[in-house]
């Protein structure tokens, strides 16, 4: 793993440069801990960047949707943009309706990080989360650091931990097509090992309710293009235009949990996690974004690591809680091979 530093932008974003041996390549940035380049080779050799981004870091900086960004301090949706905390109420930031979405308003994808190489592990990115921040109480300082294997495992490790109790469920919001062309991604394959699913209400906002899904058109325990079921008559289907919902893994650890293979390029994404939980998401509110190339609807796909959703206002789902003087650690791993 040859790891580089890049240059400083006009605007003061910096990048890095990760790569192995075979070539393959990963650029990250220190505005949002973003990736700005992922670069693997597709059936024939070619280098593919599979996610959507901008042709420049001081891009990102612009109007985008959470572009390949580290999100915190809780990613996903949190009904009312409350919760209750050692029996205090918190008020956040509504920035998604009635809502609080992906941190806030500036949210741990607007912020600019901290970057260290550190040899022979990867590139670790830094930040404090100040006390009241969007919110949240107490002083969180996180971390995530980046790494590309020799089999092309782009690593993702995060840690965090704060001065008090306070909530923590961090993921990065990449957009993938593995064709590179960011045409559609109706066309990928996808397997999700999972057989239950958070139901949402009209806002995407889950209550406690999982909901089996074998047999439906949730399920991807078989592998299926995006675009099989996509447009079946259900009603959540239907409010989120697509696929957007938090997927319940099985299994417990780490362990593969999905994978998406491109239409055209032959390229085949492992994702690995320790995490309870993935929200998919296809993409459906793109709109003719231009970027390194023009993201419309359904051009791009996400698959989003994480802990419940709104899980401090649904005692039933796992806890987000991060105690004073507590480590919070997560691991995601997007592996890539070629079928």
């Amino acid at each position: 793993m040859k790891i580089t530093y890049l240059a400083k932008s006009e605007k003061g974003i910096e990048s890095y440069k990760i790569e192995n041996e075979s070539g393959a390549y990963a650029v990250v940035i220190t505005y949002g801990a973003r990736i700005a380049n992922l670069c693997v080779r597709d059936k024939n050799g070619n280098l593919v960047d599979v996610v959507a981004g901008f042709d420049t870091p001081d891009g990102f900086l612009g109007d985008n949707p959470y572009f390949n960004a580290v999100i915190g301090r809780v990613c996903n949706r949190i009904g009312g943009a409350k919760f209750i905390l050692d029996g205090k109420e918190y008020d956040l930031y509504k920035n998604d309706g009635n809502n609080h979405l992906h941190g806030g308003k500036v949210g741990f994808d607007s912020r600019m990080w901290n970057a260290e190489i550190i040899d022979g592990v990867g590139v670790k990115m830094s930040r404090v989360s100040v006390d009241g921040e969007e919110g949240y109480p107490a002083n969180l300082s996180v971390s995530v650091t980046y790494s590309l294997s020799d089999d092309n495992a782009l690593c993702l490790k995060y840690e965090a931990s704060a001065d008090g109790d306070t909530l923590c469920s961090l993921t990065n919001h990449a957009y993938f097509n593995l064709d590179g062309d960011f045409k559609t991604v109706l066309g990928h394959e996808v397997f999700i090992d999972s057989d239950y699913l958070t139901t949402v209400d009209d806002e995407l906002i889950p209550h406690g309710e999982k909901r089996n899904i074998v047999g439906t058109a949730f399920d991807f325990k078989a592998p299926k293009t995006i675009g099989k079921d996509i447009n079946a008559d259900e009603h959540m289907l239907k409010i989120a235009r697509g696929y957007d919902f938090n997927y319940v893994l099985n299994g417990e650890g780490f362990r593969k949990v999905a994978t998406a293979k491109g239409e055209k390029s032959g390229i085949k994404m492992s994702v690995y996690t320790d995490r309870p939980c993935m929200q998919f998401y296809t993409g459906n509110f793109l709109s003719g974004l231009q970027g390194k190339r023009v993201y419309g609807y359904q051009s791009a796909f996400c698959m989003e690591t994480q802990g419940y959703p709104n899980a401090q206002n649904v005692p039933s789902f796992e806890s987000v809680k991060l105690e004073k003087g507590k480590t919070y650690s997560a691991v995601t791993e997007y592996k890539f091979d070629v079928e």
